[in-house]
């Protein structure tokens, strides 16, 4: 069996991505493993931790398969001495950097799947980079247009219309034409990346009660019914707008491949209570397999030992598993 080959950018150090890199390494995973990070920093989270993880060095040459109790670490230098719980902005284009070396293994197909351990948007921002989030740092460093937000969590997929906005913005931002690019990438993806034939959809409304017939907002009947109306007649399997606490209910669920929300926090809420801690974030709409965590830095567990790795470790098996479809479906 051909293995996975997948890189993990171990994020904000002062976070918890270094201790849910070294949690990762006691699991037995049936992937060729390298972690993006700096050596040094995560032997000490080792012995801090102390975890029987041996760290090594990568060579650059073929990423070994994965084995318990053992770290690949393609190295990285950091700017400044990072302790655990405290932000530095030296560090911000370590980050960054992690995340530039991740792109160009996947799009020289020397990985073939990139996973994110959490990083903190503020510290970058601090630095003096304009970041919003790795969902557009991805979209504009692969040259992707319409980059979607998928998190799944079980058997419950969701994804968002607009993701890192603001609610006063989030209602301009819906049009015919960009939402209909957000069902045209959800929906291909769902047949390409998770081998879905005919993906079944569930479009929420943007206001309660999808507009209550225009009472309570009229994005439903302008935007949002017509191009689901329009995809449908093209062949589409969508049903909507719905209001949102019904499209959430088990009746519809068990029926639906994913829902589809208007922002933020529409959908994740729902997922989140659901499976936070097991579910993984992907991004669709990229020439390349990312996926996530489904939580941020928590500064205030870093290095304490407490940091649970199974958002991480459902993140890497999601990858896998969408690098095996890829493949038998290519």
């Amino acid at each position: 069996m051909t293995l996975p080959r997948i890189v993990v950018t171990s994020g904000e150090p002062a976070g918890i991505g270094p201790d849910l890199c070294i949690a990762l390494a006691a699991h037995s995973l049936p992937v060729r493993l390298l972690v993006a990070g700096n050596l040094d920093l995560l032997a000490e989270r080792a012995r801090h931790l102390d975890a029987d993880v041996a760290v090594t060095a990568f060579d650059g040459g073929t990423i070994p398969p994965h084995r318990p109790g053992h770290l690949v670490v393609a190295d990285h230098s950091l700017a400044a001495q990072c302790r655990p719980g405290h932000l530095d902005s030296a560090n911000a284009a370590y980050v960054l950097a992690l995340l530039e070396y991740a792109v160009a293994g996947c799009l020289e197909r020397s990985v073939d799947a990139m996973v994110t351990a959490p990083l903190h948007k503020g510290v970058i921002n601090d630095a003096g980079f304009p970041f919003t989030g790795h969902t557009e740092y991805l979209a504009a460093a692969t040259g992707c247009d319409r980059p979607v937000m998928l998190l799944v969590g079980g058997a419950m997929r969701v994804a968002l219309a607009t993701t890192h906005l603001a609610l006063a913005k989030v209602s301009a931002a819906i049009t015919r034409e960009s939402l209909r690019e957000v069902v045209v990438v959800l929906e291909r993806d769902l047949r390409r990346l998770f081998g879905l034939p005919r993906p079944r959809i569930l479009v929420c409304g943007l206001n309660p009660h999808a507009g209550e017939g225009g009472y309570l907002g009229r994005e439903e009947i302008e935007t949002i019914g017509p191009v689901v109306d329009e995809m449908r007649a093209e062949g589409m399997e969508l049903v909507g707008p719905l209001p949102a606490d019904t499209a959430f209910t088990r009746p519809q669920l068990e029926t639906a491949d994913a829902v589809l929300a208007m922002y933020h926090d529409q959908g994740l809420p729902v997922l989140k209570h659901a499976s936070f801690g097991a579910a993984v974030n992907v991004t669709l709409g990229l020439p390349i397999v990312r996926t996530s965590v489904d939580h941020g830095t928590a500064l205030d567990l870093a290095g304490s030992g407490r940091a649970d790795c199974g958002s991480l470790v459902a993140a890497l098996g999601l990858a896998a598993d969408i690098v095996r479809i890829r493949k038998t479906t290519a």
